[in-house]
């Protein structure tokens, strides 16, 4: 697989993998397991469990294949998802792609830690819900805005957002009665990342 604009490493198609056991507590589960979080997050909050995510760790973070998950979007800008396997050196990139340009952006990464640039819930929002079904990808919305939720770098999100995240996780999966506190674990995490920069800026603003 190529993709212009971001030429390292051998990149193959991940969507996959989004179904299979194990995928929701490697991509989530990092999210919250900082020393902020009251409860040490699991990945039964998810529907899986530790054999699961194991298993599927070894595929995700395989040096010979770096598994990338699309998001494109019907006139917005779209995003890419990539895990970058450098033997020793880990790392998810986190990619913009826009309507009339050939080339991705890459806004962000994460690392053990988040560094860059994000989005703001409304924009996480409408790149979520706006699938372009001519182009390849994930389609389905609840997906699509669990693969973006780590772009979100809003400190001002609506009072639904816990909501719509437990919804979303229950749709790939999550037991209802621990879709809840995922969600909440999460928001929380990403509230407290956002609040680090005061300056920021989304990359979509035009600032």
């Amino acid at each position: 697989m190529l993709i212009k604009g971001y030429d390292v490493g051998p990149l193959v198609a991940g969507e996959s993998l989004l179904a299979r056991l194990g995928f929701w507590s490697n991509y989530l589960l990092s999210m919250c397991s900082d020393g902020g979080c009251a409860e040490r997050p699991v990945p039964e909050w998810f529907g899986e469990d530790g054999a699961d995510a194991d298993a599927l760790s070894e595929v995700l973070f395989d040096p010979e294949r770096w598994p990338v998950f699309r998001v494109p979007a019907e006139e917005d800008p779209g995003a890419v998802v990539i895990y970058r396997n450098l033997d020793g050196d880990y790392a998810t990139d986190y990619l913009l792609t826009h309507p009339g340009r050939s080339c991705v952006e890459q806004i962000a990464s994460w690392d053990g830690d988040f560094s860059g640039t994000g989005l703001t819930w409304c924009e996480l929002i409408r790149i979520a819900d706006s699938p372009s079904f001519t182009a390849d990808g994930v389609h389905d919305t609840a997906v699509r805005f669990l693969l973006l939720l780590p772009f979100l770098t809003d400190p001002d999100v609506p009072e639904t957002a816990s909501s719509r995240i437990a919804a979303a996780l229950g749709v790939v999966g999550a037991p209802q009665d621990t879709a809840s506190i995922a969600a909440e674990h999460l928001l929380d995490h990403l509230a407290r990342r956002s609040r680090h920069d005061p300056s920021w800026v989304s990359p979509l603003s035009g600032s």
